[in-house]
């Protein structure tokens, strides 16, 4: 069945679109929700007359990802995770961790649209993340993967710590 989408669809398109879908879906998914309406000449006639908003809307779009590519783009993401003293992590940092670390700086991205180069990131490094942005646009970040301090070295940094204000305290 041949419907327009009134509103963006996440998995099917954006509004405006020309979609074939199958009856089913559209009958019990998409009609009764308000997400497309069938195709016909009195549908494709409204839509032509708001083809200019539905544009503007889409450029609005263009531009918010290019602004948010270049956000992106700029930050460095730092990632602590538990390692061996020979650098492999002791997990594996997944597009699931970068997803949460973009949250923790603000950027709100979804990690189905992150891609790595392998599927996860087992070793301590530097590393090159794609994001996929609006269309075909998208921003490269760059994630730092550190090893955690362990409870022992922990402990050795803060008996320096110690050492060093006694020796100041008794100068």
């Amino acid at each position: 069945m041949k419907v327009i989408l009134n509103v963006d669809v996440k998995s099917l398109g954006e509004e405006g679109d020309v979609k074939n879908v199958a009856n089913g879906y559209a009958r019990n998914f998409l009609l009764p929700r308000n997400l497309a309406v069938p195709y016909n000449e009195a549908t494709v006639m409204m839509f032509e007359a708001r083809k200019a908003e539905i544009e503007a809307k889409k450029e609005q779009k263009r531009k918010d990802s290019a602004s948010l590519k270049e956000k992106l783009e700029a930050a460095s993401i730092e990632v602590e995770m538990p390692a061996g003293a020979n650098g492999k992590l002791y997990g594996a940092v997944t597009t699931h961790v970068i997803a949460d670390a973009l949250a923790k700086l603000g950027f709100d991205i979804e990690r189905k649209r992150i891609e790595l180069a392998g599927i996860t990131i087992k070793t301590v490094g530097t590393y090159k993340a794609t994001v996929k942005l609006y269309e075909a646009q998208s921003a490269e970040i760059h994630v730092v993967v550190k090893a955690q301090e362990t409870a022992e070295e922990k402990a050795a940094k803060d008996k320096a710590a110690e050492k060093a204000e006694t020796k100041e305290a008794a100068n």
